[in-house]
């Protein structure tokens, strides 16, 4: 699972001379996985909670010029969670291909394949608090008491044209409690564990791994110890202020 901003791989080849395109990124990552590997990269958009339609085949990905690339090049392999949905290559990933999971952390999600399958997330020059959605599915499975699950309905287009209205879950933060996501301070204990393999962003090529099963349990840890408050998620001042 890659989570990606592009935008500084570019200055750096810049920098040094070279030219390099978004498909040339794309194709670099998909021979690093090899013909038995597989990748997901987040198509993720949140406008299905404004009402506007989501489309398995054209709702184009809000995460960054490589993610849009890569949901252009998947075909129809993407799956199909309005808020969060992947563009899949390689077979590893053909049990997502057209997967329509109603809850976008639930048991049957990419986030839990993942888990399963004991992949890697992997960030590309961006911190914690700006790519590991992973999180929030540890959240859920923990069932944390700052976090609740959401349904929002709307219309979905799934990959054969078909337009049905469709109601689908996601976690969310309790803004009454003034819930604010903040995982930065959990990233950098990963990087304290040596849980995180590669550069910090801003730092050489600024990618990063980590095994999802590393990530999973660190985060679960920490959650059982009643430690999420200051390493998850804050607390800020907003009385009257509405649940997402």
């Amino acid at each position: 699972m890659l989570h990606s901003h592009a935008a500084p791989v570019y200055r750096r080849f810049r920098a040094l001379g070279e030219s390099l395109e978004t498909a040339d990124l794309l194709q670099s990552f998909l021979r690093a996985i090899g013909p038995d590997g597989g990748l997901l990269f987040p198509a993720f958009r949140y406008d299905f909670a404004d009402g506007i339609p989501f489309d398995m085949r054209t709702s184009p990905s809000g995460m960054g010029a490589l993610s849009e690339a890569a949901r252009m090049a998947c075909g129809r392999h993407r799956t199909g969670h309005p808020f969060y949905s992947f563009s899949c290559f390689g077979h590893r990933t053909d049990a997502l291909h057209g997967r329509m999971n109603r809850d976008a952390f639930g048991s049957d999600s990419p986030f839990a394949l993942l888990h399963q399958a004991e992949g890697k997330v992997a960030i590309l020059d961006l911190d914690d608090q700006h790519s590991v959605t992973f999180y929030h599915y540890v959240e859920q499975t923990m069932n944390v008491p700052y976090r609740f699950k959401k349904e929002f309905t709307g219309p979905h287009i799934n990959l054969d044209g078909v337009e049905r209205r469709l109601t689908f879950e996601m976690l969310v933060r309790d803004l009454k409690a003034g819930v604010v996501t903040d995982v930065n301070p959990m990233g950098a204990l990963l990087w304290e564990k040596g849980l995180y393999h590669g550069s910090q962003s801003g730092e050489t090529t600024g990618l990063r791994t980590i095994a999802a099963t590393d990530l999973f349990d660190a985060t679960a840890e920490i959650i059982n110890q009643g430690r999420a408050l200051g390493m998850l998620y804050r607390i800020e001042n907003t009385a009257n202020a509405p649940q997402e």
